[in-house]
């Protein structure tokens, strides 16, 4: 009897951040490299929570300040950054 071993393939899909633009009230539209675009609103994230180190970026010239790095959104020296499939799904968890 001959055994036939059938291997499915499976392909890992990274998704990135290609681009990011502020346009107005915490709220960052995001391209990520499939070519999906999202709007991001941090307020509500920056809003509830306590710690000292993201309630400043509550000054929106100091939110400002993100850069693309890494294929994610990065504020400082990684004070701030977020888990990709959130930016993706559009909404960050509080």
């Amino acid at each position: 009897m001959k055994v036939r071993e059938e291997f499915v393939a499976y392909r890992t899909i990274f998704i990135g951040i290609e681009a990011a633009e502020y346009v107005g009230q915490f709220c960052i539209r995001i391209l990520f490299k499939d070519k999906t675009e999202k709007t991001v609103d941090f307020r509500p994230f920056l809003k509830h929570s306590t710690h000292p180190e993201i309630q400043k970026y509550l000054d929106e010239d100091h939110f400002r300040s993100f850069k693309v790095k890494d294929d994610n959104l990065q504020w400082g020296d990684y004070e701030m950054i977020f888990p990709i499939s959130d930016l993706y799904k559009g909404k960050i968890a509080f």
